[in-house]
């Protein structure tokens, strides 16, 4: 069924990058949710209300939210395909984040207002009027949630969705949250304990995380997180394939929204080259590899003068000692020139792994640690250094 309706809605097109294919499948996965969402909600709650089941009617209310959900999805994914204007020259794809943070919200709200009725139906238990029909309705409701999360899970990984994504989760909590349900009107038949209002208390709390999970994860998205490692190491692997280009560093990668980032790298270049030559290659490299990674990409050039013996044995040397220290990537832009007074300062970046410095470690600190370690054991040299974090 899930390939069937993703094939109706891109007409067989998989090339899931294009904004119209991409718009298309996000309006697939709000419709279903929309339509199965509301029957649920309908369903169950006329359930709950029949049989006096507080957990019941928790969990109609839930698909109800889920149905608002799906709602704010398909206005995320309206607003965020429309063309980049005066004010928003990088587009509006980020309203799907905001989106994705409403619908956390809104999850998070029911969750409090069912601790609330819960905890009244612990301390005011009513009995539960039971029969086999309620049991098997919602049972087959348990299986059209798995399927919607296998069904988002999908559609969210073809077009990478948060929200899509998102909606898969809080499918998967909803099997969980409508299982424990159907277990409680099952042991409330054999016991006087208010089981049902402590299975609404369950049921609330599940409802709760799974909407702080998604703010945590939209915030983040949100605030800027570091690229993947895979992909910071094919773009630098394919950039160092390219004719003329020796090195390559300080990649920076940031992201407006789904299918709309960019990216700058510094490469490094014989100085001796033609400019025109190298200028040629840099253009094919930026519109190859922002094909390829469907980014903007930018790229700086940096020519290096030809080494002598000598620079080239004492840029070695300082390699060596720095890459000693557990903290330290990589060197570069090595440089030497006099000052005024004719003191020779050598310059260089060192490129410093962020996850392995420590909360009171700074630029500062971390700088001198290295200048440190290159002036004790080369005390004719004077080290004036750049400190890069990378993550």
């Amino acid at each position: 069924m899930t390939n069937y309706l993703l094939k109706l809605a891109t007409k067989g097109e998989k090339n899931y990058e294009n904004k119209e294919i991409r718009l298309r499948i996000g309006y697939l996965a709000g419709i279903v949710g929309l339509i199965i969402n509301i029957t649920l909600a309908i369903i169950k709650l006329t359930i709950g209300l029949i049989i006096s089941s507080i957990g019941v009617i928790a969990d109609g209310f839930n698909n109800l939210s889920d149905s608002a959900s799906s709602i704010i999805m398909l206005l995320g994914f309206k607003i965020s395909n429309i063309p980049p204007d005066k004010e928003h020259p990088y587009g509006h794809a980020r309203a799907e984040y905001i989106a994705t943070l409403i619908i956390a919200l809104m999850i998070i709200f029911v969750g409090f207002e069912f601790i609330k009725s819960s905890y009244e139906r612990i301390v005011n238990p009513k009995a539960i009027k039971f029969d086999n029909i309620s049991l098997i309705i919602l049972s087959i409701s348990i299986l059209f949630k798995a399927w919607m999360s296998h069904f988002n899970r999908v559609l969210g990984d073809k077009i990478n969705s948060s929200s899509i994504k998102a909606t898969s989760i809080d499918s998967l909590g909803d099997v969980l949250t409508t299982t424990i349900v159907v277990l409680s009107l099952f042991v409330g038949r054999y016991t006087n304990l208010p089981i049902d209002g402590f299975v609404g208390l369950i049921i609330a709390v599940l409802i709760i995380y799974s909407g702080y999970t998604l703010v945590r994860e939209t915030i983040s998205a949100l605030i800027g997180e570091s690229p993947p490692e895979e992909l910071t190491e094919a773009i630098y692997e394919d950039i160092l394939s390219y004719d003329y280009i020796t090195g390559a560093h300080d990649l920076v990668i940031h992201t407006y929204g789904v299918g709309k980032t960019m990216a700058t790298i510094d490469v490094e270049f014989p100085s001796n080259i033609d400019v025109i030559t190298i200028h040629n290659v840099i253009d094919r490299a930026e519109r190859e590899l922002g094909k390829k990674y469907n980014m903007t990409l930018v790229i700086h050039m940096d020519p290096l003068a030809p080494e002598s013996k000598e620079r080239y044995e004492l840029r070695n040397k300082i390699k060596n000692i720095i890459m000693k220290n557990p903290k330290v990537r990589s060197m570069h832009d090595f440089v030497i020139f006099k000052r005024d007074n004719g003191d020779e300062i050598i310059e260089f970046h060192v490129v410093v792994d962020g996850n392995k410095i420590l909360k009171q470690e700074t630029k500062e600190f971390i700088k001198h640690e290295v200048k440190q370690m290159v002036e004790s054991e080369l005390t004719h040299v004077k080290c004036n250094i750049i400190v890069d974090i990378e993550y």
